[in-house]
């Protein structure tokens, strides 16, 4: 009915919802309706055009009620049934004690419930007064507020999870980007500290180039005066004159050395890295030097590392490790190149 619709569709309930329960129920009043999308809250809507109302089951029930009064009247007629008899209402619930108007309304509760005991009752289910449908009205507006706002509340908690969830996961890609600059940092500092050894390296070899290329130039020199003044080459050396400078400097620093009692050295790697430096008596063997340096790193091996020096170039031999810094010319102090 249009009344039906309208107070259903006032209390708040989805109009396709009343659709249905109108004509599942075939309209057979607000009460039924009601209790329909109650207990059909939690299942999705059908096809409207696929659901089938309870109207043939009452016409079936007038034919039937039709035909139980003819009986009747029939034993009535032969003196088998008494005036009085009484005729049913109503369906009970033997299970729950739930009166129902119909079959209908009784099947579905026995669907829904799994009750499967029901008998007829004389007691008449009366229509509902103004204060029972105004209270009924109260009590499923309260429901739908009270279902409402519990869904609030787990709409708020999942929110508030995945807004953790969203920070945490913000956080970790924050770390993991700090850690990538980090390394990038390491990374760029190891490349410069590379890029200044072979600098390095490269500025000594230019200067090695240019002592060799003085020395060739000057025994070429030598050579060509000694062919002006009419002397054999033999009678010349050319040597002399380079290696002058370096002899004369060798004996100032070992006369200067012998007043120093200690040396200070620093140890350069040949495949580059950071130097090691350290002070040894200046009595100390070359080879104290090179157990210091295997003592600083696991790459260095006693036995087979060798020492060298640029200024003045000079390369110490097996030999000279059993002899002491002050007689090699190391002291006050100087730079040693070691390869492993």
């Amino acid at each position: 009915m249009a009344g039906d619709k309208d107070t259903l569709l006032a209390m708040g309930f989805d109009p396709a919802r009343v659709e249905w329960a109108l004509k599942a129920t075939g309209n057979r009043g607000l009460q039924p309706a009601m209790d329909h999308i109650l207990e059909n809250e939690s299942k999705s809507v059908p096809n409207i055009e696929n659901v089938s109302g309870s109207t043939a089951s009452v016409a079936t029930d007038a034919m039937d009620v039709d035909e139980d009064e003819e009986d009747a009247e029939a034993l009535q007629s032969l003196g088998g049934v008494a005036a009085n008899a009484v005729e049913a209402k109503s369906i009970k619930c033997s299970e729950c004690g739930k009166i129902f108007k119909n079959t209908d309304l009784a099947n579905f509760h026995a669907e829904k419930s799994g009750h499967d005991q029901f008998e007829e009752s004389t007691e008449e289910i009366k229509p509902l007064t103004e204060e029972e449908k105004k209270e009924r009205l109260d009590e499923l507006r309260a429901k739908m507020a009270e279902k409402r706002s519990r869904k609030a509340i787990e709409e708020a908690a999942e929110q508030k999870a995945n807004e953790q969830l969203r920070r945490k996961a913000g956080k970790d890609i924050h770390k993991v980007r700090e850690e990538l600059q980090a390394k990038e940092a390491i990374k760029e500092a190891q490349q410069k500290k590379r890029d200044k050894l072979e600098d390095a390296k490269a500025r000594a070899a230019v200067k090695a180039q240019i002592e060799a290329d003085k020395k060739a130039r000057a025994e070429k020199a030598a050579r060509e005066k000694a062919l002006r003044e009419g002397l054999s080459i033999e009678d010349v050396d050319v040597s002399k004159p380079a290696t002058a400078v370096p002899q004369s400097g060798s004996s100032i620093s070992g006369v200067a050395g012998k007043d120093f009692k200690e040396t200070r050295l620093q140890i350069r790697m040949s495949t580059g890295g950071q130097p090691y430096t350290t002070s040894l008596p200046s009595d100390s063997p070359l080879s104290a030097v090179a157990e210091f340096l295997a003592a600083q790193t696991l790459t260095i091996n006693v036995d087979t590392v060798t020492f060298a020096q640029h200024f003045p170039r000079k390369s110490f031999s097996r030999t000279d490790f059993s002899k002491s810094l002050r007689e090699l010319g190391l002291t006050p102090s100087a730079v040693l190149i070691a390869t492993p």
